[in-house]
């Protein structure tokens, strides 16, 4: 009853997924990922928006090898694509999930760099 909501579960399921291990992740930023799950998709996310965003999310905190080597190189290039569209769409989940591993100071200095990536 008092234990950890479904979807944090969820999410530290899909952080495995994605070998990043769910203690390396902030509770704040967990909760902050789940909301805008939450506000992206009202309803409920589809089956696998953890999965996905759990990708993405790993690929910035891990950077271009370490992710590769863990999660393959279609993987890494399907993170890769989506970031740059997040760059250029702006505001979109993708830019958010981004901007959020900018501002918790998780993401990888290889991913900064190679993006250019500021928290102006």
């Amino acid at each position: 009853m008092f234990g950890r909501s479904g979807d944090l579960r969820e999410l530290d399921t899909a952080l495995r997924g994605a070998d990043l291990h769910p203690a390396l992740v902030p509770e704040g930023v967990k909760l902050t990922i789940v909301n805008l799950m939450k506000d992206h998709w009202p309803d409920e996310p589809p089956s696998d928006a953890y999965r996905s965003m759990a990708q993405l999310f790993a690929y910035c905190i891990a950077g271009p090898e370490t992710f590769e080597q863990a999660n393959g190189t279609e993987r890494r290039l399907d993170a890769e694509r989506r970031i740059e569209a997040a760059l250029e769409a702006g505001d979109s989940f993708d830019a958010q999930i981004v901007l959020m591993a900018l501002h918790a100071k998780l993401i990888s200095a290889e991913v900064v760099e190679h993006y250019g990536l500021s928290a102006d």
